[in-house]
C-alpha cells in the first residue's frame, strides 16, 4: 500500500499545556488506522489539527496528504481534499430532516434555489449505502443514536470522502448498533475509503483495525501492526505506561446487614405519553457496603428508573415507596432526594452533570453549596480548598482548579462529576454509565473509587451497558427488561451468557 497521510512532528500548545509534542503519524491508503490512548493523551487534538479545526499556523509541523504538504485554514479546506471528521458529539440539527442534515452547507441547488427532489433522491441513495431504510424527509429527532451516527456517515459520503475520521463513534451505542457501524467501516475499506478510528473499546479495535498508533501524554509512543496479532495487554501497557494485570481492582467486600435503600412497587409513565409505562412495578434493595449492578439492553428503563428516583427528574404518575436507612423518604424533588441521602451521577455528564463553561473549583461543591458557604455567601477559600482536596483525591488531571471543565478529557470530567457527589456525602450513590467514553486507565481509577466508597459503608448502584464491567465490580446484579426487573443473582454466579438468557426468556414471556 502507498502512504496517504503523514503528519510530521506536530506540536500543539494551549496556555500552560503542551497538548502534542512532535507527534508523527503515518496512514496507508485504504487501511483502518486506530488511534488509541488515555483521555487527554492528545488523540482528538491531533485529528482537529488534521481536519483544520486548529488551522495552519496554530501548530508546528507538517501535514503531508497524498504526497503534498497541506496548510488547511479550516474544515472547508480539509473537506475539499476528502478529509471528513465525525466528532464524538454529533453535529446534527434535530428538527431538520435527514436529507436537510446530510446536505446542510452543501445544498443541492440550481441558481440558488434548493432542488428538493434531487436532495431527497440523493439522500435516499446515501442512506441505502449506510444501511438505513428511513425516509429522507424523516426528522433526525425521531432517530435513535445509532441511526443518527449513520446519518453523520451518510453526510460524510455526500462530500466524496477519501479519509474518514471517527472520534469515539460507538461510545453511546448499544452492542448491536456498534457492530453495524464497524461492519460499515469494513465495507468502506473494501471500497477503498481510508479510516482513522479513535476508540477506547479495544475489542472493537482488534476486530477492524489494520494498524494502531498509541499516543501517551501528547507523544506517539508506538505503532502496532494488528495483522501480526497484538494482545490487548500490549496495547494497554503502551497506553498507560504500565501493565494492568487486572482490569478491576482487588476487593474484599464488607457488606453490612443493614439495608441502605429499599424501593417497593415503583412505577413510572412516560413524561409525554401517559399511556406508556416505562418502569413497571420495580422492587429492589441495596445494603450498606454493597455494590449492586443493573444490567439490561438499551431502552430497558434503567436510566428512567434512576432519574425518577432522584427527585422525579423523569416521568409522570410516579408511584411506589422508597426507604433509606430504614426510614420512608420523600424523593419528590432533587433537593429532597439529596437531603435524604441519595445521589445520582448521570450518564450524560456534559448536559446534566457539569457546568461546562465553569471551573473545577465552581463545579465540585455544586451539590452542597452550604458546605462551602459563610452565611448565605459562598466562601471562595473554602470552595478552593474543597476543589483542591477532590482534585488530589481523584487524581483529576488539570492545569489547576481554575481550568474550565469543558477543556478536560472525558475521564477527568467524570471525576469532577464524582467529586461533586462525594462532597455531598450521600448514603446511596447511583452511578449511570460511570465509565462511558473513558479509557482503561481512568476506568480503573473510577472502579477504585467505587470500591473504596463501598468499604466505608456507602451503598452503590451501578448501571452499565458493559457486562464485563458489571461482572468485575459488583456484588449482586438485577436484570432489567422492558421496564421490569426480570432477574436477580449474586455476581459470583453470573455470566454474560446467563444475563442475556434472562433477558431473552423474559422477552418471550411478554
Amino acid at each position: 500500500m502507498s502512504v496517504l497521510l503523514e503528519m510530521r512532528a506536530i506540536t500543539k500548545e494551549f496556555p500552560g499545556v503542551k497538548a502534542l509534542d512532535r507527534v508523527s503519524l503515518s496512514v496507508e491508503d485504504g487501511e483502518i488506522h486506530a488511534l488509541v490512548g488515555e483521555n487527554g493523551a492528545g488523540k482528538s487534538t491531533l485529528m482537529k489539527v488534521l481536519s483544520g479545526v486548529y488551522p495552519h499556523g496554530s501548530y508546528s509541523g507538517d501535514i503531508v496528504y497524498d504526497g503534498q504538504v497541506k496548510a488547511f485554514r479550516g474544515i472547508v479546506d480539509s473537506e475539499a481534499e476528502g478529509i471528513i471528521i465525525i466528532h464524538q458529539e454529533l453535529a446534527l440539527v434535530p428538527l431538520l430532516s435527514i436529507a436537510e442534515n446530510i446536505f446542510l452547507g452543501n445544498e443541492r441547488s440550481t441558481r440558488g434555489i434548493i432542488d428538493w427532489r434531487e436532495t431527497n433522491r440523493r439522500a435516499g441513495e446515501l442512506l441505502a449505502r449506510v444501511g438505513l431504510k428511513e425516509h429522507p424527509e424523516a426528522l433526525v429527532d425521531s432517530l435513535g443514536l445509532g441511526k443518527q451516527q449513520l446519518v453523520e456517515i451518510a453526510k460524510a459520503l455526500s462530500k466524496n470522502v477519501r479519509l474518514l475520521i471517527l472520534d469515539e463513534p460507538t461510545s453511546s451505542l448499544n452492542e448491536t448498533d456498534s457492530q453495524k457501524l464497524l461492519d460499515l467501516l469494513l465495507e468502506f475499506k473494501a471500497r477503498g475509503i481510508t479510516s482513522i478510528l479513535i476508540s477506547h473499546k479495544l475489542n472493537e479495535i482488534s476486530r477492524v483495525a489494520d494498524t494502531i498508533t498509541v499516543i501517551r501524554d501528547g507523544a506517539a509512543v508506538s505503532k502496532l501492526d494488528c495483522r501480526q496479532g497484538i494482545s490487548e495487554d500490549r496495547i494497554i501497557r503502551d497506553m498507560v505506561g504500565r501493565s494492568l494485570d487486572d482490569r478491576y481492582p482487588a476487593r474484599d467486600p464488607k457488606i453490612r446487614p443493614e439495608t441502605a435503600m429499599e424501593v417497593r412497587n415503583w412505577c413510572v409513565t412516560h413524561p409525554l405519553h401517559s399511556d406508556r409505562q416505562v418502569v413497571r412495578d420495580v422492587s429492589f434493595h441495596v445494603k450498606k457496603g454493597e455494590v449492586v449492578g443493573i444490567a439490561g439492553l438499551m431502552g430497558a428503563g434503567r436510566t428512567e428508573l434512576a432519574m425518577s428516583l432522584f427527585g422525579r427528574s423523569y416521568g409522570q404518575n410516579i408511584t411506589g415507596t422508597a426507604e433509606i436507612n430504614g426510614h420512608k423518604v420523600d424523593l419528590s424533588s432533587v433537593r429532597k432526594a439529596i437531603n435524604a441521602g441519595l445521589a445520582y451521577a448521570t450518564e450524560d455528564r456534559k448536559t446534566y452533570g457539569l457546568v461546562l463553561d465553569d471551573t473545577i473549583r465552581r463545579n465540585v461543591p455544586l451539590a452542597d453549596l452550604e458546605g462551602v458557604a459563610s452565611g448565605l455567601v459562598v466562601d471562595r477559600a473554602k470552595e478552593a480548598a474543597v476543589a483542591n482536596r477532590y482534585r488530589d483525591r481523584l487524581n483529576i488531571k488539570s492545569s489547576s482548579i481554575e481550568q474550565e471543565t469543558v477543556n478536560l478529557s472525558g475521564g477527568n470530567q467524570q471525576k469532577v462529576v464524582l467529586s461533586k457527589w462525594l462532597f455531598a456525602d450521600p448514603d446511596v450513590l447511583i452511578l449511570d454509565e460511570p465509565t462511558r467514553g473513558i479509557d482503561v486507565g481512568a476506568k480503573f481509577e473510577i472502579y477504585t473509587v467505587i470500591r473504596d466508597l463501598a468499604a466505608t459503608g456507602k451503598a452503590i448502584i451501578v448501571i452499565s451497558s458493559e457486562l464485563p464491567e458489571l461482572l468485575g465490580i459488583t456484588d449482586r446484579l438485577y436484570v432489567m427488561n422492558e421496564g421490569r426487573f426480570v432477574g436477580e443473582m449474586p455476581t459470583a454466579e453470573a455470566s454474560q451468557e446467563k444475563i442475556m438468557a434472562t433477558i431473552i426468556r423474559s422477552g418471550d414471556r411478554t
